[in-house]
């Protein structure tokens, strides 16, 4: 339930953490009113961040179980969820919060994601075997399409894991048979459809011109794909697979489209930057491949005098003495060991928020950490080989 803010213009430096908490879990976030961030859960909680506090500072219940999508209209003054019940919920941007605007037309099944058209007269909700239009004035349901209608006799259930709603009204869906397709959603019919891998596709994001698009699999694998003229200066253009890029070991659970990078994050924990090199202008950092696969903050912290190590999770802590031995040698050289390193206690944190940040004195015998509301203060007492803890 940690989440985590990079600025792009400093090098994707990650400038702030909101610490996790144990009854939040975030499935969506998104961008409101300018820069204003709020995150939806499987809680059913859809949360604004202070972004200057580094915590959660409103919720509001969304009324509708679990949420799974949330997504925002291009002016940033409404913010569109999807539940586990069926139900799409307009909620309006207000100062200081948000505020329940209305319900959309409800149908059976949970809608796993959503898109508005940049226009923002219209919503598609994908669920499991179809998707759905909805028109935002009136609410109700102008267009249903069966994403499985034309495959003989499915036996699986299909999942709609991403969708998109292009200016030209095309719908391009994402699902759990490895398929990006492209619908007409006036008609409801099947322009083309790209089976991009054999596992599930789980991410999809457009770029702002709608000339480009990154798709992210469950093989942790990216595909590139681009509208391009059928012949050289031609006015009839398609989409086409370009590239695929295999930079995880997992899933890919979420993808982005900048500009001038492509970037995907996945369950192996890595960030990903992917420089689109015709749209770099001049060789430099900026043409470079990135990978976060490090903390940025410091997890580690270290007692010299007194050869301990403190390791911060997110829900405890962890003092090791370190191992000693009495062979010499030259730098880089891995010496025999006399001493084994040592285990020596495990502090775990009361309540359900995570910790923030840790760290123990040079001589190791203060012990400090601190949650997003709460400081504590232990005293470190090591006699022979036990080790004894007292909250000061």
């Amino acid at each position: 339930g940690a989440v985590e803010v990079y600025n792009f213009a400093a090098n994707y430096f990650q400038e702030k953490v909101i610490p996790g908490h144990e009854a939040r879990s975030v499935e969506s976030l998104c961008w409101a009113a300018g820069d204003r961030l709020f995150g939806a859960g499987l809680g059913g909680d859809i949360t604004e961040y202070d972004l200057s506090g580094l915590t959660a500072a409103r919720g509001l219940d969304g009324g509708g179980g679990p949420i799974w999508s949330m997504v925002a209209n291009s002016t940033g003054t409404q913010l569109a969820i999807g539940c586990e019940d069926g139900s799409v919920k307009i909620f309006q941007v207000v100062p200081g919060g948000i505020q329940f605007e209305r319900n959309l037309d409800r149908r059976k099944g949970r809608v796993l994601c959503l898109s508005w058209h940049p226009s923002d007269t219209h919503i598609v909700a994908g669920s499991i075997n179809f998707f759905r239009v909805i028109n935002v004035t009136s609410g109700q349901t102008v267009q249903r399409v069966m994403v499985n209608h034309h495959v003989e006799k499915a036996k699986r259930e299909c999942v709609v894991w991403a969708i998109a709603l292009l200016s030209s009204g095309t719908v391009v869906s994402a699902d759990s048979f490895g398929r990006v397709q492209f619908w007409d959603w006036e008609q409801g019919t099947l322009a083309e459809s790209h089976t991009v891998s054999t596992s599930a596709v789980l991410s999809l994001a457009v770029s702002q011109k709608e000339d480009s698009m990154i798709v992210g699999t469950s093989t942790g694998a990216t595909y590139h794909l681009q509208l391009l003229p059928v012949r050289l200066g031609g006015l009839e253009k398609r989409w086409v697979r370009t590239k695929p890029f295999q930079f995880h070991s997992h899933d890919v659970r979420a993808v982005a489209h900048s500009p001038t990078a492509l970037i995907s994050g996945g369950l192996d924990a890595q960030l990903v930057i992917r420089p689109l090199m015709e749209k770099v202008q001049k060789k430099g950092y900026d043409a470079v491949l990135r990978k976060f696969t490090f903390p940025h903050r410091r997890l580690v912290s270290c007692a010299r005098k007194a050869r301990l190590l403190l390791f911060q999770f997110s829900q405890y802590l962890e003092l090791w003495r370190l191992g000693s031995t009495e062979e010499t040698g030259k730098d880089g050289e891995v010496l025999p060991l006399c001493r084994m390193p040592e285990h020596l206690v495990q502090l775990k944190s009361k309540g359900p928020e995570h910790i923030y940040c840790s760290c123990i004195s040079p001589c190791g015998t203060w012990l400090g950490y601190s949650t997003a509301s709460r400081f504590q203060l232990y005293r470190v007492r090591c006699d022979g080989d036990g080790v004894s803890l007292r909250k000061v």
